[in-house]
């Protein structure tokens, strides 16, 4: 096969390797050359550039990213799958990788390069994945990523949003997020029940609040939103003292939904953990 696998190519792909799509890994194929070929635009990424993509499939995001010019290596987990994609996106020069992008060595798969990730990423595992490459891996300078509608609006929200949550938050503390385009079902194989949207993400050249201890920054955000519902002071009993809102200038009636980074930043300078509060996972 040459050029970029449309609708036809890849169920003949499919077919012919006794394959179909995996629902429990999410797997929804781009099958339209023109959407791809878009994505790699919006990725602005070119010779001289590195680029990862997770969730390869049949390549052709890979293919569109392989035209541009830039050092592609493909991510992809679906051990039947692995052996198509290699033929498909290995004489374009497409350095492919079987493994688990939760699990990854992404260290040594980086080795200490600037990056770009672009992923179509499973709805499944699209938040932890992007948190974990936000907080672990600093060589992914930039990502542009296909989610689900409703994922890309959580990690893009801003206080009263309806959306705003803590992910929110912890995004905006590494990187600097915005959706860039909207992509239609139509174009994928199975059709999803859900809208897609484009998001970028830029990481930020240091953190936004860096003085902050960030494991207190974030137990905080997480039990607010844990409770958000409940005004701050029921929310945050037994982690932030009554004096702390007021030396913060935050508002005790206030609901997490109400605070900015920056607030929350205020908040957790100005109430040290206590000894016996614990602590939550770090992001």
């Amino acid at each position: 096969m040459s050029g970029i696998p449309g609708r036809r190519e890849a169920r003949e792909l499919l077919d012919g390797n006794g394959l179909s799509p995996n629902r429990s890994l999410g797997q929804h194929f781009v099958v339209d050359p023109n959407t791809v070929r878009r994505i790699a635009r919006l990725a602005a990424v070119g010779p001289g550039d590195r680029v990862v993509e997770v969730g390869a499939g049949l390549g052709a995001l890979t293919l569109a990213l392989a035209e541009t010019g830039a050092s592609v290596t493909a991510v992809e987990i679906d051990r039947g799958l692995v052996p198509v994609l290699r033929g498909i996106v290995e004489p374009a020069g497409v350095t492919v990788v079987e493994g688990d992008a939760m699990a990854l060595d992404w260290d040594a798969l980086l080795d200490g390069a600037e990056w770009v990730l672009v992923a179509n990423l499973p709805y499944n595992v699209a938040t932890p994945l992007i948190a974990d490459l936000l907080r672990d891996v600093p060589a992914i300078a930039r990502m542009l990523v296909m989610v689900q509608r409703e994922a890309g609006e959580r990690l893009v929200a801003r206080p009263g949003d309806e959306a705003y949550g803590g992910v929110s938050v912890r995004v905006a503390y590494w990187a600097e997020v915005a959706i860039v385009g909207r992509v239609p079902a139509s174009v994928f194989l199975p059709r999803p029940e859900v809208e897609s949207v484009l998001v970028e993400l830029r990481r930020r050249a240091q953190p936004a609040a860096p003085d902050v201890d960030r494991q207190r920054l974030f137990a905080l955000v997480a039990a607010g939103f844990g409770q958000r519902r409940k005004m701050l002071r029921r929310s945050l009993a037994g982690l932030v003292d009554p004096e702390a809102f007021a030396a913060a200038d935050v508002r005790p009636e206030a609901r997490a939904e109400e605070l900015d980074l920056g607030a929350w930043a205020r908040l957790a300078r100005a109430s040290p953990p206590r000894p016996s509060a614990g602590s939550l996972r770090d992001i």
